[in-house]
């Protein structure tokens, strides 16, 4: 990943040379460098060619009159938890973004913000800690006001997570508000790799923007992928988020491989199949999620290289209200 000033063979005095003295502006006993003038210096490093500087990312204001022309309200969310299994861990944060959007896929104005903190019926696991910064004194006697959350959510035509088939478990687990709702995943549903990003984790995607944050606390990470669906990179013709936003509105198909033989497990493995245990109530098996245009040629596969005979496996059609749950 590459670090904030990328440096390059040029002798130090040399690059120094070529930045202009940035204006020194006294402030009663201090002396500061105004802020046009860091712009500025940064701008120049940045021209040189031979450093890449990150800004640090700041929040979008919240309007109290949104534009009319955006209609369309959506929510970015995101949760920390005691671990990884929905059924047996806990939300100890949940951050949320609220904002506004029209047809065609264009961010308009945030409208709301929230951020809540909730201690769990264990102690915080010390690796969670270490990952998020979140502490048992933080949490002690702290409670998500799901009335807030409630106002944020309900009104929202789309919820987008960064990873939804993590998010969206935790969060109908928790609340029925969440249940009934149009997910869609900013991690799946971008092509990352087309748009000139080297990987699909925010870390990278905020960094390759031009901005650094504090990561890995629920809000600021709402912010940070907020900033990176809105921003058009030099070569592509729109904003991230109008991707997401024509994914969302697209059906998928989702196969069930049961009773496929055992000794073809690597064959469906390599293939992108993921394992179910069960747990849905459905019987255990392979399953593979695809556009639709695909499932024709994703049955052929599978009854000519796993089952060997004209197999019908169980299969549902899947949209953004579908998208996501536990399976």
């Amino acid at each position: 990943m590459t670090s904030q000033l990328d440096f390059f063979p040029v002798p130090v005095q040399l690059a120094a040379e070529r930045v202009a003295r940035p204006q020194l502006v006294a402030t009663g006993d201090q002396t500061t460098i105004s802020s046009d003038d860091d712009e500025a210096m940064a701008r120049h490093l940045e021209a040189t060619g031979n450093y890449r500087i990150l800004r640090k990312l700041l929040p979008r204001p919240i309007v109290e009159y949104p534009r009319p022309e955006f209609q369309c309200r959506g929510v970015i969310l995101d949760t920390e938890t005691t671990g990884l299994n929905f059924r047996t861990d806990e939300i100890i944060e949940i951050g949320v973004i609220a904002f506004t959007f029209n047809d065609a896929g264009e961010l308009g104005d945030v409208t709301g913000i929230y951020g809540g903190l909730q201690q769990p019926t264990i102690p915080i696991p010390s690796n969670i800690t270490r990952l998020t910064g979140i502490t048992d004194q933080m949490v002690a006697s702290q409670v998500i006001d799901n009335d807030i959350l409630k106002a944020l959510i309900e009104p929202a035509d789309l919820v987008i997570a960064h990873n939804a088939g993590f998010d969206r478990p935790f969060c109908e687990a928790y609340s029925p508000v969440f249940v009934h709702k149009a997910w869609a995943c900013s991690v799946s549903e971008i092509d990352w790799s087309a748009r000139g990003f080297e990987g699909s984790k925010l870390g990278y995607l905020i960094g390759q923007s031009g901005y650094f944050h504090d990561g890995h606390r629920a809000v600021d990470d709402c912010f940070a992928l907020l900033e990176v669906l809105a921003q058009i990179r030099p070569g592509t013709a729109a904003a991230p988020f109008t991707e997401l936003h024509q994914a969302s509105q697209r059906s998928r198909v989702r196969i069930y491989a049961e009773n496929s033989p055992f000794d073809m497990k690597d064959h469906l493995k390599a293939r992108g199949y993921r394992w179910s245990d069960g747990s849905d109530g459905r019987p255990k098996s392979w399953w593979v999620e695809l556009p639709e245009e695909k499932f024709d040629e994703e049955l052929h596969f599978l009854r000519t290289e796993i089952y060997g005979w004209d197999a019908d496996p169980p299969f549902k059609h899947l949209t953004a209200l579908d998208r996501f749950r536990a399976t």
